[in-house]
């Protein structure tokens, strides 16, 4: 992975400068869980989340392959770290948090 800092002035990132994503989703949960993780799969995407903020879980969406990602957890409270960067760890009752 290699810093791209100037080049996003000129255009927003290409899926293969993508590791991770997340999503903060309430009104448009359906849209989030149904649409936009079949287009980020099949964009492949490692690695993309739902805070969910209606039911007040973190939905995690892992292995892309074609348009659907063969891994979906369901987190409600513990520590998470993104594949892409396993040196973070994230609070799931921190990410929820409103």
């Amino acid at each position: 992975m290699e810093p791209l800092e100037d080049e996003y002035f000129d255009h927003h990132p290409y899926p293969e400068n993508i590791y991770w994503l997340i999503e903060y989703s309430y009104s448009s949960l359906e849209k989030d869980l149904e649409d936009k993780s079949k287009t980020y799969a099949f964009a492949n995407i490692p690695e993309y989340w739902v805070a969910n903020l209606r039911d007040q879980e973190l939905v995690v969406f892992k292995e892309p392959v074609k348009e659907e990602y063969q891994s979906q957890q369901r987190l409600k409270q513990g520590e998470i770290q993104p594949t892409a960067f396993p040196h973070i760890s994230l609070s799931v009752g921190y990410l929820l948090a409103r």
